[in-house]
């Protein structure tokens, strides 16, 4: 675990001093939340529509801006002919694929951790159950980035990742975006944490088992 956290810092303090990746996620992310509040004009003021819609916002930004920062992830080691080295690395590859995972989560964290703000400013939106709707966010992000930072790695050799990543990702995120959308919804409309128990259970579920399989089956991705 220690060597995932050495390669996970070496990540940040790269992406910190470019802010290539972070900058990207930041701006497609805000971009989506102004779009969706121009569109919906007179109608921000109907609080129940805008609970309704609130959650598909979210999870838009979150997981549009995330596949942008995913596709960076390995493309990055690519460019600056880095992925070699970190083959090199004697540590199993599996730890590389854990360091990859707890950076591009963090970073999706600082995204989501600005968007959120923006979005109850831009939409006048009071979100309530905040600690459930953190756990919810932590559970849903963990399972985008675990499936996506695999699928990175898989496609970093291809001529088109920046259209192969998401046509793969997508489809795979699937059983998280239904749960995350669902326990979103339910708890910015005052429901509290155990209202959302079996999407929690479904969350942890398949965090714990593409994060399992995405250690076992990484060395395999990124053999030449």
């Amino acid at each position: 675990m220690i060597k995932s956290i050495h390669i996970a810092a070496k990540d940040l303090r790269s992406e910190f001093r470019t802010k290539q990746m972070i900058n990207s996620m930041f701006i497609f992310s805000l971009l989506v939340i102004v779009i969706f509040s121009i569109a919906l004009g007179d109608l921000l003021s109907r609080t129940d529509i805008i609970d309704r819609l609130a959650p598909a916002v979210l999870w838009v930004s979150f997981i549009f801006a995330g596949t942008v920062g995913l596709s960076r992830a390995f493309g990055s080691e690519m460019d600056n002919g880095c992925l070699e080295g970190l083959k090199l690395c004697p540590v199993d590859r599996g730890v590389i694929y854990t360091g990859k995972t707890i950076s591009s989560a963090i970073i999706m964290f600082l995204v989501e951790a600005v968007t959120i703000p923006v979005f109850v400013v831009l939409f006048n939106y009071d979100i309530s159950g905040l600690a459930g709707l953190s756990l919810v966010i932590v559970l849903g992000t963990l399972g985008f980035i675990v499936v996506g930072t695999l699928l990175s790695a898989l496609t970093v050799n291809t001529r088109a990742r920046e259209i192969m990543l998401p046509i793969m990702l997508l489809p795979l995120v699937i059983p998280v975006l239904i749960p995350v959308v669902t326990a979103t919804g339910k708890l910015l409309t005052g429901s509290d944490i155990g209202d959302i128990y079996n999407e929690l259970q479904l969350l942890i579920v398949y965090d714990l088992i593409f994060f399992t399989v995405g250690h076992l089956v990484f060395e395999f991705t990124i053999q030449d």
